[in-house]
């Protein structure tokens, strides 16, 4: 048999006008909407669409029902716990954005618990803060024991809560550190209910320790007796 060869003509097809839907490709699903569930993919997303778009409401009735029914058969997992049954209408409602106007089994779950607002995270004005080395937990425990009545144990918290300030400080600042610098603080803070001299109280004087160095150990040598 004779071989047939085929040439193109390239030009000739550059000049015939066709029409664009003939050349458009098969479309990527990155040009498509994004899937609202996509563990269930595109060809079920479809069918919960094409069921929103019913109008009349008993077949978008029976139109859900049985993509409910399609749904436990590619999922056969979703039949082991008797709640999946509903996690199953939950998703259909949720991949119908929640426009799925029909007769529900059972209560499914609704946009708002579906997207919950979260509360809102209480700061604390920065203002508040008198000194922001000691910051805002040691001024709460300075106000807190300064309305404590006159007993050791409000003496004993007044001289944990003062080291404790005085080490703070010593971290923000190594210089001018002083233990009536810590004792001013704690009266400014306590609004001179906390007043105390050096005399009155015993402050802790805090050192830096130095990290210890390693020395390396030489190797040992084998002297031989020559």
């Amino acid at each position: 048999m004779e071989e047939l060869n085929y040439e193109i003509n390239t030009e000739e097809i550059r000049q015939t006008n066709v029409e664009p839907d003939v050349l458009r490709m098969i479309p990527y699903n990155t040009g498509m909407e994004p899937l609202l569930l996509a563990e269930y993919g595109r060809n079920i997303q479809n069918l919960v669409d094409f069921c929103v778009s019913i109008p009349d409401r008993e077949e978008r009735t029976r139109c859900a029902y049985a993509i409910a029914d399609i749904m436990t058969i590619l999922f056969p997992n979703l039949k082991k716990d008797p709640n999946d049954r509903k996690k199953i209408w939950d998703h259909i409602n949720i991949m119908s954005r929640f426009e799925l106007d029909i007769d529900f089994p059972m209560p499914v779950i609704q946009a708002e618990e579906a997207n919950p607002t979260p509360e809102a995270i209480p700061y604390s004005n920065s203002r508040d803060i008198i000194f922001r080395y000691y910051g805002k937990h040691i001024q709460d425990m300075v106000r807190t024991v300064a309305d404590m009545d006159d007993s050791e144990e409000r003496f004993n918290l007044i001289g944990v809560i003062a080291n404790h300030m005085k080490k703070l400080m010593l971290a923000h600042n190594k210089e001018g550190v002083s233990d009536a610098k810590v004792l001013r603080d704690l009266c400014f803070i306590s609004d001179g209910k906390i007043d105390l001299l050096p005399g009155d109280i015993y402050l802790y004087d805090f050192q830096e320790v130095q990290p210890q160095v390693k020395q390396k150990q030489g190797k040992k040598k084998n002297k031989q007796n020559l």
